[in-house]
């Protein structure tokens, strides 16, 4: 009798921990310390939550925007330039522990020091960049500090090894027409209520999900309430984000974790994907395509956008699918 197993089984590592408050260049280091970690642990996939680098700007809710101009500006002279140093250090983390990563960070603009987006890599086993999305529409007072980002990277990618997968960040979760994945990493702040979308989504699409919190650690909250003294009640009653795995029947599966610092880990059998779909397969047979019609522009909205000699927009990722620097290839953990 054939096997019925033929999907990948993975195992997935979601972290659940803090930024060096905005320090980029500590994070960095600290993001691929645990990329290792996450390999020696023997995880296919390692998600880290949303703007882990160099950190969710919570301070946009505890003040007036007229008080954060200076760490608005610290912010953006810390956020990451898609082709810059630090984003291949995470790059050559992933290729020498042969590991994939779903990093979430802000990302600032090439053509504006002003311009910053809530942006998120999927980065291969082999250093490529395997996807790159920006969110689409901050959320309330979000927009004070990050530009709308672009259809570009709403996409399902087909990894093999991981099976296929898809990212929204935080309030993307609750947008229908952003929804269809096979897959999703799911990137949150302190959010408790998240749960219930994650598990909504992993029953209605017959999918698994890598719910990821961000963590509020001591340092971040007490140089928060430097700055928004006011804000020290408000901070200390906050429910920490939970970091958990949810199964294609909306059920929590594997370790996780709440209040502390901490990678959990799950190993995802996708093969428990197929059979619910005989129920509802939203992207297949339960689906009218005739009735119901959805297009997607994913064109890329800079501020210029360069064509070849054929008219065809030159895709964005085309210089970041190799990493070619000279160090040693697969299975050589090397500190940085």
């Amino acid at each position: 009798m054939a096997s019925t197993s033929w999907l990948p089984k993975v195992r997935v590592a979601a972290c659940n921990v803090s930024p060096i408050f905005l320090d980029t260049a500590a994070t960095v280091q600290k993001t691929v310390a645990l990329i290792r970690e996450a390999a020696v642990n023997k995880a296919d996939l390692v998600v880290f939550p949303e703007t882990h680098i160099p950190a969710f700007p919570l301070w946009a809710a505890l003040s007036a925007p007229i008080a954060n101009h200076a760490l608005f500006n610290r912010l953006a002279s810390q956020s990451l330039l898609l082709r810059g140093p630090e984003i291949t250090s995470l790059r050559r983390a992933c290729r020498d522990n042969r590991i994939y990563a779903h990093v979430g960070f802000n990302e600032r603009a090439e053509s504006s020091v002003g311009c910053i987006w809530n942006s998120a890599i999927l980065i291969g086993e082999r250093g490529e960049v395997v996807n790159h999305w920006r969110k689409l529409v901050p959320t309330f007072w979000e927009k004070l500090i990050w530009a709308p980002g672009d259809g570009r990277g709403l996409r399902v990618t087909d990894r093999g090894r991981v099976g296929r997968v898809g990212g929204l960040i935080c309030g993307e979760n609750t947008n229908p027409l952003a929804n269809a994945s096979q897959g999703q990493a799911k990137q949150y702040p302190n959010l408790s209520a998240n749960f219930t979308r994650t598990a909504a989504h992993c029953f209605e699409a017959k999918c698994f999900a890598v719910q990821c919190a961000g963590y509020m650690d001591k340092s971040m909250r007490d140089q928060l309430v430097a700055h928004a003294p006011d804000s020290a009640e408000l901070l200390d009653s906050l429910t920490q984000g939970e970091s958990c795995f949810v199964n294609p029947r909306g059920e929590r599966i594997g370790e996780s974790i709440q209040g502390q610092e901490g990678v959990v880990y799950a190993d995802l059998d996708l093969n428990e994907c197929v059979a619910p779909k005989q129920f509802h397969d939203v992207v297949g047979g339960y689906q009218r395509f005739d009735v119901f019609d959805l297009k997607v522009d994913r064109k890329r909205m800079d501020a210029e956008a360069i064509f070849d000699s054929e008219g065809v927009e030159e895709d964005h990722l085309s210089d970041l699918q190799q990493l070619d620097d000279g160090l040693v290839s697969y299975g050589k953990a090397v500190t940085y």
